[in-house]
């Protein structure tokens, strides 16, 4: 909505014409699928918190209740908690000392978390 609210009109090449996905979203929380939502903890552009934020508004169940820090070399590479409803489940994590394109800022923690998260193992 931000763009609303700023007063900012289509352009020639784009046309704001969606104000939220967020529906969409909570359709294929009724499908059989995993998901894997991942943010830089330093991303400007689009915060974790921004994320945490949407994630929570799809009124899934936490699977644990805590965040779990998760590790690459023995160090924290980030944290993650897990979230599902029925046979949709979804994987929030953030990526420490990331920004907005977490992969080119840490892409060995980011690969190691796409192995484990198609492995199906914990982050």
């Amino acid at each position: 909505m931000d763009h609303y609210s700023i007063g900012k009109d289509d352009t020639d090449t784009y046309s704001y014409n969606i104000a939220s996905s967020i529906a969409y979203h909570r359709n294929m929380t009724n499908k059989s699928c995993r998901a894997l939502i991942f943010s830089g903890d330093h991303d400007l552009v689009v915060p974790h918190l921004g994320t945490e934020r949407w994630v929570h508004s799809l009124n899934l169940t936490l699977e644990r209740s805590r965040w779990a820090p998760w590790f690459v070399h023995q160090e924290v590479a980030g944290y993650g908690i897990k979230f599902s409803h029925e046979n949709y489940s979804l994987t929030f994590a953030t990526v420490k000392g990331a920004g907005h394109a977490a992969p080119e800022y840490k892409p060995e923690e980011c690969l190691a978390m796409v192995e484990r998260w198609l492995a199906h193992t914990p982050l």
